[in-house]
């Protein structure tokens, strides 16, 4: 399975190559830019990495790709600013540009995998209801760090970080961040749970598990 998939993955680094260097050519203002897809950068070395040895499922190398892209519109336009989330606020009748919503969605959405497979894999943890419960803890504890990294951005950028937090005039902007990351994991619980733990089966008949705590 995992070498099956490598001219695919391949594929997709290079398209997310692609995308990083035109949102950057492009970004609206560069050093929103560089703060929005810094996970971008990090999440790429570190998958080709441990892509031999410790290689995840499908469905989570398809989230992080399609989070990538989230994020490198998000910080070529800035996310006040996306065109998408101008359609979206006349669609909803909304008074504020929802794309940061959007992104704040796919942060609990796809971290919830990612938690879940190495919680799970590495059998950390016993019980589907406990797993599910720490998979929430740590995409709460993921948000909470995002929303303090901006508040950091706010006290040494000023008005510069304007663009980066996106508040948009909202009062509430952190707190609706945050429980749409929580939306966001308990929708990828609910939805993707059974396909995960397929395709999780699949690769641990062709491939060594995660290292266990016991180890």
């Amino acid at each position: 399975m995992p070498t099956s998939r490598t001219p695919s993955l391949l594929v997709a680094v290079a398209v997310l190559s692609c995308g990083l260097l035109w949102s950057g050519v492009n970004a609206y203002d560069v050093p929103t830019w560089w703060l929005e897809v810094l996970p971008v950068f990090m999440a790429l070395p570190l998958l080709c990495a441990t892509y031999k040895n410790l290689p995840l499922t499908t469905l989570v190398y398809v989230g992080i790709f399609v989070h990538a892209w989230v994020l490198m519109v998000g910080g070529m336009y800035t996310y006040a600013r996306v065109p998408l989330g101008f359609e979206m606020a006349e669609w909803l009748g909304l008074h504020r540009n929802p794309y940061d919503k959007v992104g704040h969605f796919f942060q609990g959405c796809v971290p919830a995998l990612v938690a879940r497979e190495i919680l799970q894999r590495g059998a950390y943890v016993q019980g589907r209801k406990m797993l599910a419960f720490l998979v929430v803890c740590v995409v709460l504890a993921v948000s909470a760090s995002y929303e303090l990294l901006e508040w950091a951005a706010a006290i040494a950028l000023g008005q510069g970080a304007d663009e980066f937090l996106a508040t948009q005039g909202d009062p509430w902007d952190t707190q609706s961040d945050m429980l749409f990351a929580l939306i966001g994991a308990s929708t990828s619980l609910l939805v993707f749970s059974g396909l995960h733990d397929r395709q999780m089966a699949r690769l641990s008949k062709c491939q060594t598990p995660l290292p266990t705590s016991e180890q």
